[in-house]
């Protein structure tokens, strides 16, 4: 058996291991606490996995659709579903994730949260890298799943309910919290949500430190792991970004600690 086939039984057999002794209690269970944000589109090929993953969501109030590869999935996001999110596996047939994943990002911004077998840190990176917002290894526990989904419809539900707040203009960087846009010396910028957010939360404290741990906790709603490097990714694909569209540096590391928004170039 591959490890990868191994890790995705057991990711199976620790949600069927809850459900058969009733450690889902979905009655006490917190239901989203949104009303605009929770249409799901789950992509993987593994039916039994998807299935039950299906029905444990629907307990606590989402829409799941399914979709068995990868080709089918991309129809489906690209298509009339207007999903708010996507669970997306990344070892599948037709076209993995990171596929999925790339031709997604040329025409849709929906949130990606990507579902990976595989341990390696390159792996992670690499879905980062084309856009994804988070991932989960499998393994998982049923509860990290819902506690990753509502973090990210929780970072949506903020971003409606902030559209009165004033717009920021610092150092050549625009945005506009109201029309979710941003733009550098008048040219948009094509951003992820959590790119967008992260900007926000350099620019309203532009000239200081922004700490990963704050940024961990504010954007992405969970606290920042050991070896974790999903903001290093999140952050170097919005310089990047903004990188093209002027020569400099407008974000500045602060090696071991975070990262300041210059005030000035």
């Amino acid at each position: 058996m591959t490890t990868m086939k191994a890790r995705a039984i057991s990711t199976v057999n620790v949600i069927n291991h809850v459900w058969q002794k009733k450690e889902i209690d979905v009655s006490n269970m917190s239901k989203p606490s949104f009303t605009a944000y929770q249409s799901i589109l789950l992509i993987d090929d593994d039916d039994e996995l998807s299935d039950m993953l299906k029905s444990y969501l629907e307990t606590m109030g989402y829409e799941v659709t399914l979709a068995p590869d990868g080709e089918a999935g991309l129809k489906l996001a690209t298509g009339i579903g207007n999903f708010d999110l996507i669970l997306l596996d990344v070892m599948m047939p037709k076209m993995d994730g990171f596929d999925v994943l790339k031709k997604l990002r040329q025409t849709h911004l929906t949130p990606v949260l990507m579902l990976t077998a595989k341990g390696d840190d390159y792996d992670r990176i690499l879905g980062l890298e084309l856009g994804a917002d988070d991932y989960l290894p499998k393994p998982f526990n049923h509860r990290e799943l819902v506690a990753r989904i509502k973090a990210i419809f929780r970072r949506l539900d903020l971003g409606s309910q902030v559209k009165q707040q004033q717009d920021l203009v610092i150092n050549g960087i625009e945005l506009s919290v109201s029309k979710q846009e941003a733009s550098v010396k008048g040219v948009p910028l094509t951003l992820t949500g959590t790119e967008f957010s992260i900007l926000r939360l350099l620019m309203v404290n532009a000239g200081e430190l922004v700490s990963k741990e704050d940024i961990s906790q504010q954007v992405l709603g969970r606290k920042l792991m050991a070896f974790d490097r999903s903001i290093d990714m999140h952050v170097s694909n919005l310089r990047k970004k903004i990188s093209a569209c002027c020569n400099d540096e407008k974000i500045k590391t602060i090696r071991g600690s975070g990262y300041l928004l210059r005030q000035q170039s």
